[in-house]
């Protein structure tokens, strides 16, 4: 046993010692995700097509539909990959820029992945949760209502609404918005049942 001398300098010990300081999940993650040489190199590679897709069309001469007609339909020849002449990639047979139409069309895939991606977390993660916290009847009724919707193929919706409404960026996104979330929605509705 320790002695009331021992406790009392132990106990003074113990007073002036320095708290000990936890991780936060977010430091947790960041030094995990700092040691994973490959997720670190897809973050430098995202970053990359970030920064090509809005500063890529500044540094190309021409713009993505610029035609040149000299070129057009001797690309063979005249069309090579030129510093000189600003076609960085090249030119198609047309005589478009390709380093301003890759640029445009790296810009507009990330524009639907990010837009395609909110809209998903957003609506799957409420209706899944709303279907999971309600239960019953209407957990079994939102979950055929999602059931249907994923037996529809995805391309037939996407090429349905750009013939009825016309080829827009918008109509894409609406689309892509329709039936992207419906497997974060039985996701979150598992989740949400377990947590019940």
């Amino acid at each position: 046993m320790l002695s009331t001398i021992d406790m009392t300098a132990l106990a003074q010990r113990l007073a002036t010692m320095d708290e000990v300081q936890g991780r936060s999940l977010w430091a947790d993650a960041r030094i995990r995700f700092s040691r994973n040489r490959a997720a670190v190199a897809g973050l430098v590679m995202l970053i990359f097509c970030f920064a090509f897709a809005f500063i890529g069309q500044h540094l190309s001469p021409y713009t993505f539909d610029f035609t040149d007609f000299t070129i057009m339909g001797n690309a063979a020849e005249l069309g090579q990959p030129s510093w000189t002449k600003g076609y960085y990639f090249g030119t198609d047979d047309l005589g478009r820029d390709l380093f301003a139409r890759t640029a445009m069309g790296t810009r507009i895939s990330l524009y639907v992945g990010v837009i395609g991606s909110v809209i998903a977390v957003v609506v799957g993660t409420l209706y899944g949760a709303i279907a999971g916290y309600l239960g019953g009847r209407v957990d079994s009724i939102m979950m055929r209502i999602v059931d249907i919707l994923l037996a529809v193929p995805f391309m037939f919706v996407i090429i349905l609404l750009l013939v009825m409404f016309g080829k827009s960026l918008s109509m894409l996104f609406l689309g892509i918005g329709l039936l992207s979330w419906l497997g974060m929605a039985r996701i979150v509705r598992g989740q949400t049942l377990t947590l019940k």
